[in-house]
């Protein structure tokens, strides 16, 4: 009985190998025609022209990873102050509902959050928040030019506000479990010592819990990366490099969500391609994570 279930687990964890393998696969056929037609060019060809069959991976790559990046400068300090509140600070009534409610925000469907925030955000963004920032910022050296642009409401900061919005409860979540695996001697001792809330948890909490924190990062990285419906309806959805971070712009997921349907041919081929590339963004950041963490793990016998 031991050997049978020890077969059939070993066989649940290949076949996650073997599922990896065939999506790797099928993508590389599909693409195959884009691949020839293109070659590494590709990556860096910022053309997307199905009329003279000219495609280019630039602009959608561009914007994923910049969508991305905003997405996690807004949502890691606030994931970690929410975690920080409910494992030091909140009243214990209040951890339980307060909890709830934060999870609540990940099982709202994304075509809900694109659609808040195209009719209820982008207006707002346009009227309220972009024309200030843009005139706050003007003539100051680099500032000027990101914040810079007529204020349309939509383009590459608007959904990676969104996508922030979306991937906080997943951090909040992983740093909230992890802060609370916490021996309370540990800080217990840090706080008999004097130390302050703040010093508890960058000096103790953070140092133990690293890698369940950089998981927790990690995850919500991906879901920002392979995000489509609220991206779609927020980023603009034009094949342009943005010239500041309001400009509109298109992403991988959201250039397959408008295009894949009516695609034929080359065309197909080369949105086959961009899935390839999504895929092999998503391996390659979760490989430098995992290398990352055992950078750390590594160097906490030699830290004093």
């Amino acid at each position: 009985m031991d050997a049978v279930f020890k077969n059939l687990t070993r066989t649940f964890a290949f076949f996650v190998f073997l599922l990896l393998g065939a999506i790797m696969v099928s993508l590389l056929y599909g693409s195959r025609e884009s691949i020839a037609a293109h070659g590494l060019a590709f990556l860096w060809t910022n053309d997307w022209d199905p009329v003279q069959n000219v495609y280019g991976a630039l602009v959608p790559i561009t914007g994923t990873l910049v969508t991305s990046l905003v997405a996690l400068v807004i949502a890691v300090p606030v994931s970690f102050g929410i975690a920080m509140f409910l494992t030091e600070l909140s009243p214990v009534w209040l951890r339980r509902p307060l909890g709830t409610a934060i999870e609540m925000l990940a099982a709202i469907p994304s075509i809900i959050y694109g659609m808040w925030g195209l009719f209820v955000f982008v207006p707002l963004f346009q009227q309220y928040v972009q024309p200030p920032i843009i005139d706050f910022f003007e003539g100051v050296p680099v500032l000027g030019e990101i914040f810079s642009g007529p204020p349309f409401g939509i383009g590459v900061f608007t959904a990676g506000l969104i996508l922030s919005i979306m991937v906080i409860p997943f951090i909040t979540a992983v740093m909230r479990d992890v802060f609370e695996l916490v021996p309370p001697m540990l800080k217990e001792s840090a706080y008999g010592l004097g130390s302050t809330t703040w010093e508890v948890v960058w000096k103790v909490v953070l140092p133990y819990t690293k890698s369940g924190v950089i998981g927790g990062i990690m995850l919500g990285l991906g879901r920002a990366l392979g995000e489509t419906m609220a991206v779609t309806f927020v980023i603009g959805n034009a094949f342009n490099l943005p010239t500041s971070i309001f400009s509109p712009s298109n992403s991988i997921a959201s250039a397959l969500a408008n295009e894949f349907n009516e695609a034929g041919g080359i065309q197909k081929a080369a949105l086959l391609e961009l899935g390839l590339i999504l895929f092999l963004i998503t391996t390659v950041v979760l490989a430098f994570s995992k290398l990352l963490l055992l950078r750390l793990a590594r160097g906490e016998g030699t830290s004093h």
